[in-house]
């Protein structure tokens, strides 16, 4: 029976499982950054943070604890004098699985599984956001300062045909004015002729 086995034992035997994810560990702490199957990815991740976190106290007991998973002094070396110093902060969640799509050949799914602090596009984007959202935030008081400006109309030289145009507006308005101040005596006229007529009578 098999109550209460409830990890991926990815089709190998115990040996096998651990040489091959010993030997995924150590390439992960040496390259960073590694191409394999979600499943591994995940068993991977299980495997390796753990003694990730131990490279945080160098002592002699934590290195022998750690040499004792991976067999390996590059990797040791590697994992206690450059990774240690980098993850010292973080408390926890050292990697990163990132998928890639299915495998053409029997459609496995694939992923990269990397080290969270070394992916420099990443960090990059990061401080990007950063910088943009403390530019982008303004307080109302230089938004009221900048609207008058943007409000106020900026008024272009005028080209020679709008000036001859506009004072062609301005002829014709004055020539429609001056018939009505001339109709106006024409109306007095005819009321002077009948004051004469009134008047001769009575002579």
């Amino acid at each position: 029976m098999r109550h209460k086995k409830k990890f991926n034992h990815l089709g190998r035997t115990a040996a096998h499982r651990k040489a091959m994810l010993k030997n995924m560990a150590t390439s992960l702490i040496m390259h960073k950054r590694i191409r394999t199957t979600v499943a591994k990815a995940k068993e991977l991740r299980m495997f390796v943070e753990p003694i990730i976190n131990r490279s945080k106290e160098d002592t002699t007991h934590s290195r022998r604890m750690v040499f004792r998973k991976l067999q390996s002094k590059e990797a040791v070396n590697e994992l206690f004098r450059e990774i240690a110093v980098k993850v010292a902060d973080r408390p926890g969640g050292y990697t990163r699985i990132l998928k890639t799509g299915n495998r053409l050949g029997d459609n496995a799914e694939m992923c990269i599984i990397e080290l969270v602090d070394y992916n420099q596009v990443m960090l990059e984007q990061k401080e990007e956001k950063k910088a943009t959202k403390t530019t982008r935030r303004r307080r109302g008081g230089a938004k009221k300062t900048a609207k008058p400006a943007e409000e106020a109309p900026v008024k272009e030289a005028a080209t020679p045909k709008e000036n001859l145009v506009e004072e062609a507006e301005v002829v014709e308005e004055v020539k429609a004015e001056a018939p009505a101040e001339e109709a106006a005596p024409a109306e007095e006229a005819p009321a002077k002729e009948e004051e004469k007529e009134t008047k001769e009578p009575e002579k």
